[in-house]
C-alpha cells in the first residue's frame, strides 16, 4: 500500500494506545512499530511476502527459522501466520524490542528468543539449534560496517543447512547510479514529509514514546546505553552482498525483489 493513511499512524493514535496499554498491550506496540517502519518503507509487507514465498519454494512450509536481529519479532509473526508448523528462534541485543517480542510470543512454544551481540563471534553458541532451514533478517544489517558484516555472513553460512537459505532485506545502495539515487531519495522524502504532516511517527518519536512507557522505559534506557542514538554502518550494493555470501560458502546468491531503495537478497547453501 502506498496511501499515507493506510501505512502510517498519527501521534495521537499511538499515544492513546500506549497510555491504555501501559506497556502491556504487546500487539499495540507491534502495530505502532509496523506503522513507524512503514513510514520509511511503504512496500514493507510486499517484501515480507516475497521472502516467505522463497522460504516455501526452497525449504517448504514447516521450516526451522532463525530470525536474525529479530527486533519486535516482525518476521516471526508473519512466518507463523503463514506457516503454522514453522518454528522460530529470534536473536537480538536490543532489550526494548526484545521485551516486545517476548511479550508478544510468551505463550507460543514455537518461538524462543536469545539475547546476543551479533558482533561477538561466539553468538551462534547461544542458539538452541546447530543448523536452520532458513535465516531471515530485515532492515537491520545496515548497522554493520562491511568487514564485520562479511564476518557475520561467514557465521550465518555455518548455521544454514545444505539446501537451506539466507535472506537479507535491507537498504543496498548502488553508488554507480548517483542521479537515480538522488531522484529516488528526493521523491521518497517528499512522500515521507507529506505523511509526517498528517501525524506519522518517525523512528526517534517512536522511541520517545517507548521511553515514557512504564514497562518499556527501563529496557529503552538500556537500549540507548548499548547503541547510542543510531549506529553508523554501511549500505553496500546488492552485488557486494551476493559476492560476499558466495565467498563465505553459499552456492548461489542474487536479489529476488527490490524497490527503488531496498533489496531482498536470497542466498542458497
Amino acid at each position: 500500500m502506498t496511501d499515507a493513511d493506510a501505512t502510517t499512524t498519527t501521534k495521537t493514535t499511538v499515544t492513546t494506545t500506549t497510555a491504555a496499554a501501559t506497556g502491556t498491550d504487546w500487539q499495540a506496540w507491534q502495530e505502532s512499530w509496523d506503522r513507524q517502519q512503514e513510514w520509511y518503507m511503504p512496500d514493507r509487507e510486499e517484501r515480507f511476502r516475497v521472502m516467505l514465498d522463497m522460504v516455501e519454494a526452497l525449504v517448504g512450509p514447516a521450516p526451522r527459522v532463525l530470525d536474525l536481529a529479530c527486533g519486535t519479532g516482525t518476521i516471526t509473526a508473519r512466518l507463523l501466520a503463514r506457516f503454522p508448523r514453522a518454528t522460530s528462534t529470534g536473536v537480538d541485543l536490543d532489550p526494548a524490542l526484545l521485551a516486545i517480542a517476548e511479550g508478544t510470543f510468551a505463550d507460543d512454544d514455537r518461538v524462543s528468543f536469545v539475547t546476543a551481540d551479533l558482533k561477538d563471534p561466539d553468538w551462534p553458541a547461544k542458539l538452541p539449534y546447530d543448523t536452520y532451514d532458513a535465516v531471515l533478517t530485515a532492515t537491520a544489517l545496515h548497522w554493520f560496517h562491511a568487514e564485520p558484516l562479511a564476518d557475520l555472513y561467514g557465521r550465518v553460512a555455518g548455521l544454514v543447512r545444505d539446501g537451506g537459505v539466507f535472506m537479507n532485506a535491507d537498504h543496498m545502495i548502488d553508488d554507480t547510479t548517483p542521479r537515480i539515487n538522488a531522484a529516488e531519495r528526493a521523491q521518497r522524502h517528499a512522500r515521507m514529509d507529506s505523511a509526517k504532516g498528517e501525524g506519522a511517527l518517525d523512528w526517534s518519536e517512536w522511541w520517545q514514546l517507548a521511553a515514557e512507557d512504564p514497562v518499556l522505559a527501563g529496557p529503552t534506557a538500556r537500549r540507548f546505553e548499548i547503541y547510542g542514538e543510531h549506529a553508523d554502518g554501511e549500505m553496500p550494493s546488492a552485488a557486494w552482498h551476493a559476492r560476499v555470501l558466495r565467498e563465505k560458502g553459499f552456492g548461489e546468491a542474487r536479489p529476488v525483489w527490490c524497490s527503488p531503495s531496498d533489496t531482498l537478497l536470497l542466498a542458497v547453501k
